[in-house]
């Protein structure tokens, strides 16, 4: 019988869960009737909605940007909360494992397959991944079913590329502050003076490299958030 183990990860998506009914609950609760919301913490998370609201309308268009932004805001904001609890010291970020991140992909993959199966049924959905073509017959028996194979693939990887791209940013930034801490260490067996140079460099570095962390924290949460957008709007609207 194989155990459950709780990790740290799975911990602080519980923080993050409890963060976002925390803040967009009372949230919800002050716009309903309609009303703009006071105070400069609440107008944040307001700037952040309404911004990806329009980005998402953009792409899909208003009656589709309505039925699927629930989940992109959803995404974003998950994605953002991870990637800050990794800023806090002895946290981490969850979406520096590449389980969080391919967990997340297969979410988007989910609702892309889902929406697109059912806006175009499920054979006009993955026969339609072939761009249509006037090609006769002998040449269609061939290359169809190889392009269909083709564009099979690539949508498979296209999601896949999220779950990748994500993993990869978040855990390179962790990687390079490590480097950064490290030198001080590895500069303990010099003399004061230089140890105390290198100390100073490496925090100096450290911090400079967390602010432009900061910046990619919300930076791929946008990214994975509209490439979601992006990926449920082709697979309704194919070709």
């Amino acid at each position: 019988m194989v155990g459950i183990q709780i990790t740290k990860y799975m911990v602080i998506e519980l923080f993050v869960a409890a963060a976002m009914l925390a803040i967009f609950i009372p949230l919800a609760r002050m716009i309903q009737d309609g009303k703009p919301v006071k105070g400069r913490f609440w107008n944040f998370w307001e700037v952040l909605l309404v911004y990806m609201r329009k980005e998402v309308f953009a792409v899909m268009g208003k009656k589709d940007g309505n039925r699927f932004l629930p989940y992109i805001w959803m995404l974003f904001f998950f994605v953002l909360f991870c990637n800050l609890f990794g800023m806090l010291p002895w946290m981490g970020s969850p979406t520096g494992s590449i389980a969080t991140t391919c967990i997340l992909a297969i979410c988007s993959f989910c609702v892309a397959t889902y929406a697109g199966m059912r806006h175009n049924g499920p054979v006009k959905f993955w026969t339609g991944l072939v761009p249509g073509m006037e090609l006769p017959l002998v040449l269609a028996i061939f290359l169809k079913p190889m392009l269909f194979v083709i564009e099979l693939v690539a949508y498979f990887i296209k999601f896949g590329v999220l779950a990748i791209r994500l993993w990869a940013n978040m855990f390179a930034g962790h990687v390079v502050l490590a480097v950064f801490l490290g030198f001080i260490a590895a500069a303990a067996a010099q003399s004061l003076a230089v140890w105390s140079g290198v100390a100073a460099l490496s925090v100096f570095a450290s911090v400079c490299f967390s602010l432009l962390e900061l910046f990619v924290a919300f930076l791929q949460a946008y990214i994975i958030a509209f490439l979601s957008a992006i990926f449920i709007s082709g697979a309704v609207h194919q070709h």
